[in-house]
């Protein structure tokens, strides 16, 4: 099962999944995008069903495990990659708490509801593997990302501690901290345009290789010397992180186009 199915990192992943022969369940909010994708996959003579979810509805998600649990009895492999990313500053904060709900319900509620539905049969069948697609924010802890980042590691560690538990049973975990990944979702932010970034076929390679290999976490050598960094000299990180923050400021899409 692969959330967040009709574009970016979900949508590459299930290509690359289908090619090896995986009958991958697509999961998004529009069944259009979802159609488009399981066509594709079945042009190239893979397999795919489609699932219209929004994981911020928990009826929703728990009518979506009770029917692949009826369709298919269970699920071997989960990607959880669908999200929501904010960035913007404390100061434009103050008064969007509903930022940080929102954000909670799609990165951390939406996929831990997902997770304690289908956990259960991976249990039982003694195999079954997670991937959560998450961000080197969670190591590095960049400014403007408060909502963003507090629910990836949120998710990261409920992963980690969970998986301690079902480790025993055969069934694991694996958290991605991606760096930055040309999709969808940075495109309201317009300095990202010049930067280095994976394209998403890449960073579904990414994926395919946590699945068949499993490691506890995929990140890369910045995201470690960062965290190194928090680790040994945590003062010398907030004051790098301060000075890169001030050269960075909001996006017109985080001001609402003031420029502040």
């Amino acid at each position: 099962m692969v959330t967040g199915a009709s574009s970016g990192i979900g949508e590459a992943t299930a290509y690359a999944a289908a090619k090896r022969a995986a009958h991958v369940l697509l999961v998004a909010r529009r069944q259009a995008e979802l159609d488009r994708v399981r066509e594709a996959i079945e042009a190239g003579g893979g397999r795919a069903s489609t699932y219209v979810c929004d994981l911020t509805d928990y009826e929703a998600v728990d009518a979506l495990v009770e029917q692949v649990l009826a369709e298919h009895g269970g699920v071997d492999y989960l990607v959880n990659n669908a999200g929501r990313s904010i960035r913007r500053s404390l100061t434009l904060s103050y008064g969007r708490f509903h930022d940080f709900e929102r954000t909670m319900a799609v990165n951390y509620f939406g996929p831990v509801r997902l997770m304690l539905g289908l956990l259960p049969g991976m249990r039982a069948q003694g195999f079954g593997h997670v991937v959560n697609i998450g961000t080197w924010g969670v190591q590095m802890k960049a400014p403007k990302f408060t909502a963003y980042i507090a629910s990836k590691t949120a998710l990261d560690t409920w992963s980690r501690i969970a998986g301690r538990e079902t480790y025993a049973d055969g069934v694991t975990f694996t958290n991605i901290r991606f760096g930055l990944v040309r999709t969808p979702m940075v495109v309201p932010t317009p300095g990202y345009e010049g930067r280095k970034a994976l394209s998403p076929e890449r960073a579904a390679a990414r994926v395919i290789r946590a699945l068949e290999e499993r490691p506890v976490t995929l990140d890369n050598k910045v995201a470690r010397v960062g965290e190194v960094l928090n680790l040994i000299a945590p003062r010398l990180s907030d004051a790098l992180m301060s000075s890169y923050d001030s050269r960075h400021p909001d996006s017109d899409a985080a001001t609402g186009g003031l420029g502040r």
